[in-house]
C-alpha cells in the first residue's frame, strides 16, 4: 500500500516525558512510587486531563479522594516540566529525516492543552508539520475512534482525497496503533528510531 502522509505521536517518539523523573525525588522507595503513579495519579487519570478536563479541577478532585497524599498530587502538574526532559534526538532525526524527503508529515498528541506550551518552547521540530492534533484542545483522546477521524479529516483539508489505507502513524502505544489500524490506516509500534525507520522503508518509503 502506498504511504502518501506520516503522522507522529509525539511523546515517547520525539518528546522524552516520564513522571518517574520527578516522582523518583519526591517518593524514593520504587514500589511506593509505583503505587503511587498506578493507583493515584494513574495514567487513567492523567489521560482524562488530555481530553480535555481542566488541571486544577482533576488535580482537586483526586487530593479530596486523597487527602493524606495532597503534596504528592498537586506537585503533578505544578511541576510538570520535571517530567518534560525535552527532544529525543532519535526520533526527532527521524522526522527531519523525512521532512527532507518530502514526506507530509502531521502531528497527532494526547496531551493536556495546558501543558501543551511547554512542548511548543522545547520543540522547534514542530513546525515541519502540516498540521498538530492535540487532543486536549478538542477533548477526545487516543485511542477513541472519534480523534483518529478528526485527524483524517485534518489531513484531507491539506491533501484532498488522501484515503485512510494511505497514512501511516507511528505511536509508542500498542493500544494506539491497534486502534488506528482497525480504521484502516497503516501504523507501526514504535520501540525505537531505528526499528521505527526499517519499518517506514518496508512501506515504501524513501528517505
Amino acid at each position: 500500500m502506498t504511504v502518501r502522509a506520516v503522522v507522529f505521536d509525539f511523546g515517547g517518539v520525539l518528546f522524552d516525558w516520564s513522571p518517574e523523573y520527578l516522582y523518583r525525588e519526591l517518593i524514593p522507595d520504587p514500589q511506593e512510587r509505583a503505587r503511587f503513579l498506578s493507583e493515584v495519579c494513574s495514567p487513567a487519570w492523567n489521560i482524562r486531563q488530555d481530553a480535555g478536563r481542566p488541571l486544577r479541577e482533576a488535580t482537586e478532585s483526586l487530593v479530596a479522594e486523597h487527602p493524606a497524599q495532597a503534596g504528592l498530587i498537586r506537585a503533578f502538574y505544578d511541576r510538570w516540566p520535571q517530567m518534560l526532559r525535552g527532544p529525543l534526538a532519535d526520533g526527532v532525526a527521524l522526522l527531519r529525516r523525512l521532512h527532507v524527503a518530502r514526506v507530509p508529515l502531521f502531528g497527532l498528541t494526547n496531551w493536556s492543552s495546558e501543558t501543551y506550551p511547554h512542548a511548543l518552547r522545547s520543540g522547534d521540530f514542530l513546525s515541519l508539520f502540516r498540521d498538530i492534533l492535540v487532543s486536549g484542545e478538542v477533548g477526545i483522546a487516543k485511542p477513541d475512534p472519534a480523534i483518529y477521524r478528526l485527524m483524517e479529516a485534518r489531513i484531507g483539508a491539506h491533501m484532498p482525497g488522501i484515503a485512510a489505507r494511505e497514512l501511516l502513524f507511528i505511536d509508542d502505544s500498542a493500544a494506539n496503533v491497534a486502534a488506528a489500524r482497525s480504521l484502516g490506516w497503516q501504523a507501526v509500534h514504535h520501540v525505537g528510531a531505528g526499528e521505527t525507520a526499517s519499518a517506514l522503508r518496508d512501506a515504501g518509503l524513501r528517505f
